[in-house]
């Protein structure tokens, strides 16, 4: 794990259909700097990645990754297929995201990042999204380093809000730790960013509701606030 110093500036776009997600953003968010928050679909923002929230399959058979497969057509799903077969373990493990082109002007790339193993499980009772976003925002780090530049923009949904049953202001919360990942670290290595924030993390389910935690190197002592 290496400390990010020198990170190119990111708009950042989170964006549901849900106002109830909405509304927790903009608490979760409210001084954090480079985010705008709408409400409407992901379909509408104009961005150089759209991340999606998928499973270890790459099947997007439900929930936000069915709309975007509609979307950009079926040729995506093979897209991220394709990446996730090429990885050693040949699956993408919650943690963990691939970056395809998505064929399209609007947005450039895909960012896959699965908040659940299988399709349309209940992760309410999980790190999940914490993971599976802080995976997304890595991806972006990766792609940078292949193609300076090439990301400059992304939009989010609310990861695991929907199918995956997270409540609104536990899936804010755990959006924004997975954020802040992304201005304070670069993980090469995606276990053992699964490992920093599954210890950090590991007592939340007995904190306040309101609690969010930044994912400190392991030299330092985890922030709530």
């Amino acid at each position: 794990m290496t400390e990010n110093r020198l990170q190119p500036p990111l708009r950042v776009v989170l964006t549901d259909l849900n106002t109830t997600v909405v509304e927790a953003w903009r608490a979760a968010f409210a001084d954090t700097p480079g985010i705008e928050i709408r409400t409407g679909s992901i379909l509408d923002t104009q961005v150089d990645a759209w991340v999606s929230p998928t499973n270890s399959r790459g099947r997007m058979d439900g929930g936000v990754d069915a709309v975007i497969k509609r979307h950009l057509g079926a040729g995506i799903q093979l897209r991220v297929q394709r990446a996730i077969k090429a990885r050693a373990e040949g699956r993408l493990p919650v943690g963990s995201a691939v970056c395809v082109p998505s064929g399209a002007v609007n947005p450039r790339f895909l960012i896959s990042a699965p908040t659940m193993e299988g399709s349309a499980q209940n992760v309410s009772e999980t790190l999940n999204v914490a993971l599976a976003c802080a995976a997304a925002f890595q991806a972006v780090h990766r792609q940078n380093a292949q193609e300076p530049g090439s990301i400059r923009s992304v939009a989010l949904v609310g990861m695991g809000a929907q199918t995956g049953r997270v409540p609104a202001r536990v899936c804010a919360n755990l959006m924004w730790t997975g954020h802040t990942l992304f201005h304070d670290h670069c993980f090469e290595d995606d276990d053992d960013l699964r490992r920093t924030i599954t210890a950090q993390l590991d007592d939340i389910e007995s904190a306040p509701e309101t609690t969010r935690v930044r994912i400190a190197p392991p030299a330092r002592r985890t922030a709530r606030r």
